[in-house]
């Protein structure tokens, strides 16, 4: 019998029982990142079974889910563009601080 790990709800696919979206642990798979360290760093309230099973769903599914991987990412930047249009100021005050946290972490 087959065990599932990812389920589509909300309009996006997420890690069976959790609010941990399927993106985030593929984009950081993507990334380089390996299964253990997604587990332990990026996403420790999942198992390290559950993150190689989205990883699998992901491989097993490859092309429906690079279609769905980027029609979020450009849904995201289009979110993005309208929240820096509809006030530009904090954006720019954004941008200053993370300029500045950058130099702090350099």
């Amino acid at each position: 019998m087959e065990k599932s790990y990812v389920e589509k709800r909300d309009g996006g696919y997420w890690i069976i029982s959790t609010r941990v979206s399927f993106d985030s642990v593929i984009f950081a798979f993507l990334e380089g990142w390996s299964p253990e360290t997604i587990a332990a760093e990026c996403f420790p309230v999942l198992s390290l079974e559950q993150v190689y099973g989205a990883i699998t769903h992901y491989l097993a599914h490859r092309e429906e889910m690079d279609l769905y991987l980027q029609q979020a990412d450009a849904e995201f930047e289009a979110l993005r563009q309208a929240a820096r249009t509809a006030d530009p100021e904090f954006y720019n005050k954004l941008m200053q601080a993370k300029r500045q946290f950058n130099m702090v972490q350099a």
